[in-house]
């Protein structure tokens, strides 16, 4: 019997990806902290991974031992951006730090700019629900690509829109806990215009940069029903 090996192209970028609020630990400045603390959720982030603490630097020898050659990480979006009025440059220099270390490892970055976590304030400007989020978002990923574009040249705008709107605003799993159909779609329609100006932005920031987001897909296999013959 002929046997075969089968190998991945040349380049080919093979990794995991990871959330802030789910690794970074002592994320207490968003929507999801909030909801954790309203009681939504059987167990708490706490520290998580204690990434904001070093251990990054772990997780990434890991990563690098078992043959990963990218990771997806995302910034947290309510640390580089406490308050509406303000930037904190200490968050970015850490995420600078991180990227650093993926590039020493021979592991290349792939930054999602935002992964279902909201900075409090911005629930309280109204949130994806307000077309006023937009310039926002752009504002804030503008600040990000400036910071981190040295060492990063994939963007994940996004993460999931489609499971941020369903869980969010119909099924009401994730904050703000909503169900509501009209709601859902005006939240779906600003994501995609943010991530249209977030895309156009970091091009124009960052001419050779590949940009996406992360659509969530769940193929599935339709019952045979058998066939139908005829005559």
């Amino acid at each position: 019997m002929p046997t075969a090996s089968f190998h991945f192209p040349k380049g080919f970028l093979w990794g995991t990806a990871t959330s802030s609020h789910q690794v970074e630990g002592d994320n207490t400045n968003n929507n999801w902290a909030k909801w954790e603390q309203e009681g939504h959720t059987a167990h708490k982030s706490g520290l998580a991974s204690d990434w904001w603490g070093g251990r990054w630097k772990d997780d990434f020898d890991h990563a690098a031992e078992a043959g990963q050659n990218a990771h997806r990480l995302s910034v947290e979006w309510s640390r580089i951006q406490p308050t509406p009025d303000r930037w904190d440059g200490e968050s970015l220099e850490r995420y600078r730090s991180m990227l650093r270390g993926l590039r020493d490892r021979n592991i290349t970055p792939m930054v999602t700019l935002h992964h279902f976590t909201d900075p409090l304030w911005l629930g309280e400007l109204g949130g994806w629900e307000t077309i006023a989020v937009v310039p926002l978002f752009e504002k804030f990923t503008r600040k990000v690509v400036e910071a981190l574009k040295e060492y990063c040249s994939l963007w994940c705008t996004i993460n999931e829109p489609n499971v941020y709107t369903l869980e969010g605003y119909v099924r009401g799993n994730f904050p703000p806990g909503k169900s509501d159909l009209r709601l859902a779609l005006v939240v779906q329609s600003n994501m995609v215009r943010a991530h249209a100006a977030a895309y156009h932005l970091i091009h124009k920031l960052q001419p050779e940069a590949r940009v996406g987001y992360a659509l969530h897909f769940r193929p599935k296999k339709l019952p045979d029903r058998g066939h139908r013959s005829t005559g």
